[in-house]
């Protein structure tokens, strides 16, 4: 008779059986996309105008905003031209390249981890 009294005990202090659990409900959470710095290094031969406006044109910035930048790639032997995800880097790289190829410069852009 102990026994079941027991029994009894336990289950008004336990409300759940000894098979039930808990269900945490856990939140996926999206990780923000790693940010590249894209840069152009500086060379003795393509022309401060020619920066100038592939900083305007595919870069988008203002003329003041070019300028700087293309001062800074002058003085410094490198300028940052933006931040952005992985694959617009990418696509900006490519296209300063191209476009300085097409003009025959040898300016170079890259891009790194921000």
């Amino acid at each position: 008779m102990s026994e079941k009294k027991d029994n009894q005990n336990n289950e008004d202090n336990e409300p759940f059986g000894p098979d039930t659990g808990v269900v945490e409900k856990i939140e996926a959470r999206t990780k923000r996309p790693d940010m590249y710095k894209v840069l152009l290094l500086n060379d003795d031969y393509t022309p401060m105008e020619f920066v100038v406006q592939l900083l305007r044109q595919i870069f988008h910035l203002s003329e003041q905003q070019s300028v700087r930048i293309m001062l800074s790639v002058h003085q410094d032997g490198v300028g940052v031209c933006g931040v952005y995800s992985f694959e617009v880097a990418e696509t900006k790289v490519a296209q300063v390249i191209s476009a300085s190829r097409t003009s025959e410069h040898p300016l170079q852009c890259t891009m790194e981890k921000a």
